[in-house]
């Protein structure tokens, strides 16, 4: 039987309660079988971002995936060429996973941008999207594409990486905001502690 496996892709720099409450939420609904923190290495939307080193995005992603029944965290896409279209994993997935199924999970701020992706009809032509709701933005799903984009039932965090990292710069705590063991973890390696990590917005 076909395992649907939802990819929740990002930066995580960091990962925070809102991205944990997300996915908590798409579990608990049972929308997919498995998510997948998709840990991505450059965003095509956001090039010359200053992000911490991947190992340390992926260990923090994998202490909030792993206290969420049925989510894991996963570096499948820093073996693929930079910087990371989604169509080119989600085609890789599926060639390494030919049995199984795949939901994109996105928030309705990039169903907004959704024209400006790499090959968006490829896309919700091969795979399913689950899109999260985002203050200030309407989702609007067109007929033909309701069998495989649907607008999910979550919670709307407002939440940003950039505003956590510009809190720790100015070494203010981000409680609260993070995870406790994620906010241990970037007190623990002195993360984000300098201007030079929070150029550019990320989300």
């Amino acid at each position: 039987m076909n395992k649907r496996i939802g990819i929740f892709g990002g930066s995580f720099n960091p990962i925070h309660v809102g991205h944990a409450i997300i996915a908590s939420a798409i579990m608990r609904q049972q929308l997919v079988d498995q998510l997948w923190f998709m840990v991505t290495p450059e965003n095509p939307f956001k090039t010359g971002q200053e992000l911490a080193p991947e190992a340390h995005r992926l260990r923090m992603t994998e202490l909030v995936s792993r206290r969420i029944e049925g989510a894991s965290t996963s570096a499948f896409e820093m073996q693929l060429p930079r910087p990371s279209y989604t169509i080119d994993t989600l085609n890789a997935l599926s060639e390494k996973f030919p049995g199984d199924d795949f939901y994109l999970i996105i928030g309705a701020d990039n169903w907004a941008q959704w024209h400006n992706w790499k090959s968006p009809d490829e896309i919700v032509n091969k795979y399913h999207v689950l899109i999260y709701p985002r203050l200030g933005f309407e989702v609007d799903i067109p007929q033909s594409l309701s069998e495989r984009v649907k607008l999910i039932d979550a919670p709307i965090i407002e939440i940003s990486s950039t505003h956590i990292r510009q809190l720790l710069a100015a070494g203010q705590p981000a409680t609260f905001l993070l995870p406790d063991s994620v906010h241990s973890y970037v007190t623990t390696h002195n993360l984000y502690s300098t201007r030079r990590n929070i150029l550019s917005p990320s989300h």
